[in-house]
């Protein structure tokens, strides 16, 4: 039997973590204190060549054997999962021998007839642990895009951190997962904090407006990003770190001058919104090219978006005042000008000029607040 069940929709709120297999299959050195690493941080699996090497683990960990060449182990041991190479042609009698292991494909893609391979396989299989010899990202967009629909896991061997933060980010959704050959202790570390930095769902309030107010001149920050929006899709702007409005991107048509759908006019420079760091905020005064802001649409689904710059001039200001169902007061102030947008419910644009008290917008409950960004629970008292 497998210990978790891996192919469940994180919840609302929860992060949208990424699998972590270690192979530990060179491992010459220090394996034992690898290993340990791996089990504290909660690492989803180990990757061994031998049974024994599996041995001893915690029921936390999924076992794997990766077995290449044809000769196979009279027995299995204590895996969960067993991934056979193209060699191994008597897959239906070890599934039929085995009924309590899962079963699946190691690829090395090196051509169009072995991507058609790791195409087919991610189609069809549980797991599929898919080499890519190619230094591109291209064939790893091709089997996803292939296997959009199915229900196994892609698995895709990363040379290290770096590289596996960019393979789960691949067409946005990245592959399920990563294996990685540790060097050294450390990387089990790296690598579960590269995966548990993928972003998850937020869940959005509709707050009614209660008040809006001409307050005169002050530096307002326009986000330029380094992606294209959609229409139902912002960044979150507060006065307060527990209380912010869904400020929509400049895709959506304006009179006398182009969309931008890379840029949020986002709001006076002292405002938070939430960056892709841990659940971190950032003033957006503090931006800067490199930047990373979290993007989210009109059901609270989230990704990380790159700052291309940030535009800080002087405008006339609007304060624009909520409330949350649970009585939460919430403050946005805007660039005073008909052209700048947040979002209702269901995707409305609202001008921020015209708000008013009963309208609806979109806005986000941050549970904590905030010391130099990070959450924290402490009392403060904003207002």
């Amino acid at each position: 039997m497998t210990n978790q069940d891996v192919s469940r929709t994180p919840k609302l709120g929860e992060p949208n973590v990424k699998l972590c297999w270690l192979d530990i299959r060179s491992v010459k050195t220090a394996k034992k204190a690898i290993v340990e690493e791996a089990v504290h941080q909660r690492v989803d699996a180990i990757v061994a060549a031998n049974p024994a090497d599996l041995k001893g683990l915690p029921p936390t960990v999924k076992k794997v054997l990766l077995l290449q060449g044809k000769e196979l182990p009279p027995e299995f041991g204590p895996a969960d999962v067993v991934v056979l190479g193209p060699e191994h042609t008597n897959r239906a009698e070890l599934t039929k021998a085995h009924p309590t292991i899962e079963f699946g494909r190691f690829v090395e893609i090196v051509d169009a007839p072995t991507l058609e391979d790791a195409c087919e396989s991610a189609r069809t299989e549980k797991w599929s642990v898919l080499l890519f010899r190619d230094p591109t990202k291209i064939p790893l967009e091709i089997v996803i895009a292939a296997a959009a629909k199915a229900n196994g896991n892609i698995i895709t061997v990363a040379g290290d951190v770096e590289e596996a933060e960019i393979i789960f980010g691949v067409l946005e959704h990245g592959s399920e997962g990563v294996m990685m050959a540790p060097k050294a202790v450390g990387d089990a570390t790296a690598l579960k904090a590269a995966a548990e930095a993928q972003p998850g769902n937020l869940e959005l309030v509709e707050l009614e407006v209660t008040c809006t107010e001409h307050i005169g001149m002050g530096e307002r920050a326009c986000v330029d990003t380094c992606s294209h929006f959609r229409e139902d899709e912002g960044i979150l702007v507060g006065s307060h770190s527990k209380g912010m409005i869904l400020c929509v991107s400049e895709t959506h048509p304006l009179p006398y001058m182009p969309t931008r759908p890379f840029r949020v006019n986002a709001g006076a420079i002292m405002s938070y919104t939430i960056s892709g760091e841990n659940d971190r905020t950032n003033y957006l005064s503090e931006l800067k090219a490199g930047s990373k802001v979290l993007a989210v649409d009109v059901k609270g689904q989230t990704r990380v978006v790159t700052v291309g710059r940030v535009k800080i001039e002087s405008r006339p200001l609007i304060s624009v005042d909520a409330v949350a169902p649970n009585g939460q007061k919430v403050n946005l102030i805007l660039q005073d000008d008909w052209h700048v947008r947040v979002l209702g419910p269901g995707g409305v644009v609202l001008n921020s000029t015209e708000l008013k008290p009963g309208d609806k917008v979109l806005g986000y409950l941050p549970l904590a607040d905030r010391h130099v960004g990070y959450p924290i629970n402490e009392f403060c008292l904003e207002k």
